[in-house]
């Protein structure tokens, strides 16, 4: 401040304090002054009125580092040429400031600068709290969900917000980009509950019932307050709870969330989703994995089918993330944790079909067994292929399980993924059939694909084209003729297999879930 530089000052003592906050200024020259401080004062003097024995000055400083002063200002001058060693004693010890000026000093512009400069700052972070209450008011009043309302907690704080269960479970996290910041997240919750760490935390809890915590990781200072904009997202969190109907929302939207990234492959690196993996309380280090996916012949399952599928599986020893499929509301996506020691037979995943639906009218689809997320991504993807071509049980009968494993073509197909000479095989394969149905807006893809999961069977084929066998067949003998192949041949039908396996796991879209 250009009042204080001109007054030449010196620091005594307590540079390790200089950022300490400074909550109001005050000219205090007599020892009296001492017993009307109340924390965090910056006291200007010229010494005038101060006790003239080492005894009492000595005293003066121990009873102002008793009331918390945040550092002494002295102007020297003929009354105090010096400043005295007795209370520049009493500061040193205490490790706070106290400087000198070797010229004089106009205390009025310096305590007036410095006021404007404090109640600017007051007025601020009122400001600021008034914009964070609206933001949070607003999103409660339009019943933003749990995750929305975390992210916008995260971009106010720019930092790392965690919304856990009373579990220390992650139901959602935002601004996490490193794995690290949920790396072993239930010892660290644990840890920090304790006192340990500088974590800001909130209850998220409203009528006597707390569903959980709202847990901002360090960061920058906020001019509301972090404390104040935790609280906040807090209450608008519980808000959106009470909304819910469902007591699994919370739950539902984790497991959907985890899936949509997994399945869509929003995640820059391996590392960081298995941790938000983990942190949701589904294990992956030491586990066995696989993916399964549900089929309905009802068309669809209800809010509560994969909360009952959770369940299920933790009943019979396994951890499981469920949710819907994003495009196929009759399909019911499953990601499977359990001990190696256990593996899971036909009635462990008959079980999940049951809870899914008790009608029994269920197939399942059980990927290949994986040891980490991007085989258990593959295992998924398997699963859902599997599940579409399933064909469901009848209602009252016993669901049907069908496994990767007794197709190994598909199996061939993911385990070369995104290799380049695999999609250009497709491409090769397939292009005047895609070209004839982009031009025309017709279904030869489609059907060839009926075609492929029913060799030999052209009734059955054509019925799951949803076509008469007589438009089924001209189907065929156009896509023979644009081809230029034979579907008779045992070759071509296994290379144009693999292909439009290939075409459908490369183009299926995920959105988020």
């Amino acid at each position: 401040m250009e009042a204080v530089a001109r007054a030449l000052p010196e620091l005594l003592t307590g540079a390790a304090a200089l950022d300490a906050p400074v909550r109001w200024v005050h000219v205090a020259e007599t020892a009296e002054a001492a017993r009307l401080v109340s924390g965090g004062e910056l006291l200007l003097a010229t010494g005038i009125g101060w006790p003239p024995d080492d005894d009492a000055l000595g005293r003066l400083g121990r009873q102002l580092v008793g009331g918390r002063v945040a550092g002494l200002v002295l102007e020297l001058g003929e009354r105090m040429p010096a400043a005295p060693g007795a209370l520049v004693a009493e500061f040193r010890a205490a490790g706070l400031p106290f400087v000198v000026l070797h010229r004089e000093a106009r205390f009025v512009a310096i305590t007036e600068a410095v006021h404007a400069r404090i109640i600017a700052d007051q007025m601020g972070a009122l400001r600021a709290r008034d914009e964070i209450h609206a933001l949070f008011t607003e999103l409660s009043l339009r019943g933003s969900p749990a995750d929305f309302i975390v992210a916008q907690a995260a971009r106010v704080l720019g930092c790392p917000v965690v919304l856990e269960d009373t579990g220390h479970q992650v139901v959602a996290a935002a601004g996490a980009e490193d794995e690290r910041d949920l790396a072993a997240w239930e010892q660290r919750s644990r840890a920090a509950h304790r006192g340990a760490g500088d974590w800001t935390i909130a209850p998220v809890e409203a009528r006597g019932m707390r569903w959980g915590r709202l847990i901002a990781l360090p960061g920058q200072p906020h001019p509301a307050g972090r404390s104040n904009v935790v609280e906040q997202a807090a209450v608008a969190l519980a808000l959106s709870r009470l909304a819910d109907r469902d007591a699994d929302e919370w739950t539902r939207r984790s497991h959907d969330a985890l899936l949509g990234a997994l399945l869509g492959r929003r995640f820059a690196g391996e590392a960081g989703l298995a941790a938000r993996f983990e942190a949701a309380g589904f294990p992956l280090r030491d586990r066995l994995l696989c993916g399964v996916a549900l089929r309905s012949r009802t068309g669809a399952f209800g809010a509560s089918a994969a909360s009952r599928v959770v369940d299920a599986a933790r009943a019979a020893g396994a951890d499981a993330v469920a949710g819907r499929h994003p495009t196929e509301p009759g399909v019911l996506v499953v990601a499977l944790s359990a001990r190696p020691s256990r593996p899971a037979a036909d009635a462990f995943f008959e079980g999940l079909a049951r809870a899914a639906d008790d009608t029994g009218a269920t197939a399942v689809a059980v990927g290949s067994d994986a040891r980490s997320v991007s085989g258990l991504l593959s295992s998924v993807e398997e699963a859902v292929e599997l599940a579409g071509r399933a064909e469901p049980a009848r209602a009252g009968g016993r669901p049907s399980v069908q496994r990767v494993d007794s197709r190994p073509l598909l199996r061939l197909v993911n385990a070369f993924g995104s290799d380049p000479r695999l999609a250009e095989h497709t491409e090769q394969m397939l292009r005047p059939l895609i070209e004839h149905d982009l031009t025309t807006g017709g279904d030869l893809v489609p059907v060839l694909a009926a075609y492929l999961t029913h060799p030999g069977n052209r009734t059955r084929a054509a019925a799951a084209s949803h076509l008469s066998r007589s438009v089924f067949y001209q189907r065929i003998a156009l896509i023979e003729e644009l081809l230029g192949m034979d579907l008779d041949d045992g070759e071509t039908v296994s290379a144009l297999h693999a292909a439009v396996l290939a075409r459908r796991a490369g183009s299926r879209a995920y959105p988020a879930m």
